[in-house]
């Protein structure tokens, strides 16, 4: 392999990094021991080099330019992969230590995710937890993220994905709802009912009702005067408070369903799910804290009615 870099680019990339990062030239000198003004020469040196300006600069502030930004996200990656790679060699890591960025879908975030990471931070206490909670797609490499949970993960040749669990869908409204509007008791009931719509952000398309009729799935367009999109729980909420019927996860509505704030409905066409999954980039030195945590999650899963 020809090679790239030699000892002193590779020190300008952490030079860059720090940089990046404290916001300044001056804390970066006295952070890698050196002077300001190597500092200077060493950034001015790799502007040159790439032919990009890394930074705007003012007389007291420095700030990476669109170029730069994307610039340190891959910089950054790639020093962390060569410090784990190390530590994974020389074993001085015996524990799973660092940050690891995670992105989560809010639902699941909220009602399986991070009820567990006090748990996780027991066990491993050197591993500290970033937590992106969204449900846009995301970049792992400009992005810097370390693992994302996607319901209906995409095929992707550059990712590993790893089924978590076929999270269970249920019908729920409120008694008082019910008591006013009726009881569906047939899919064909539906028609008569305020359904809670739920919008897909990335298409825009509303989405489906799933049902099982005698062993045959059923796919139920509803209509109704309420519509959320982006997060489940704004229907949740418009359920709760009587505005309809709703169909989410039972792993959401488990402890309204319980207490008797919300009824499950139209019980005998359960039967449907939507698969939920782990995704990680493909890597020959994967760092132990994400090792750790794709363990620790694969364990949850028996708590969850997985096998």
């Amino acid at each position: 392999m020809k090679r790239q870099f030699d000892d002193v680019q590779l020190g300008s990339l952490e030079l860059f990094c720090l940089a990046a990062e404290l916001g300044s030239f001056t804390a970066a000198a006295q952070e890698a021991g050196v002077t300001p003004a190597a500092v200077s020469r060493t950034i001015s040196r790799l502007e040159e080099r790439l032919g990009v300006r890394l930074f705007t600069r003012s007389t007291r502030h420095i700030r990476l330019t669109e170029g730069g930004q994307g610039y340190h996200q891959q910089c950054r990656q790639a020093l962390a992969q060569l410090v784990e790679a190390e530590r994974e060699l020389t074993g001085r890591q015996q524990q799973p230590a660092g940050t690891l960025r995670i992105s989560l879908p809010t639902t699941y975030g909220h009602h399986r995710i991070l009820p567990l990471l006090p748990q996780f931070r027991a066990r491993y206490p050197q591993v500290e937890v970033d937590i992106h909670l969204s449900n846009r797609n995301i970049d792992f490499v400009s992005e810097g993220f370390d693992l994302a949970i996607r319901v209906r993960a995409q095929p992707d040749s550059t990712l590993v994905a790893r089924h978590l669990e076929d999270a269970a869908l249920v019908v729920v409204a409120t008694p008082g709802y019910l008591e006013k509007a009726g009881v569906p008791l047939q899919l064909a009931d539906l028609a008569q009912h305020q359904c809670i719509q739920f919008e897909l952000p990335s298409s825009g398309r509303r989405i489906s009702w799933l049902f099982k009729e005698q062993g045959e799935e059923r796919e139920i367009f509803t209509q109704g005067g309420y519509c959320c999109s982006d997060d489940v729980l704004g229907g949740v909420t418009l359920a709760r408070h009587g505005a309809g019927l709703f169909q989410t996860y039972s792993f959401i509505v488990e402890q309204a369903l319980a207490d008797g704030s919300l009824v499950e409905v139209l019980e005998p066409f359960r039967g449907r799910s939507r698969p939920y999954s782990l995704l990680y980039p493909q890597n020959r030195h994967m760092p132990l804290r994400l090792r750790a945590f794709i363990d620790f999650l694969m364990e949850q899963r028996g708590h969850w009615g997985q096998g």
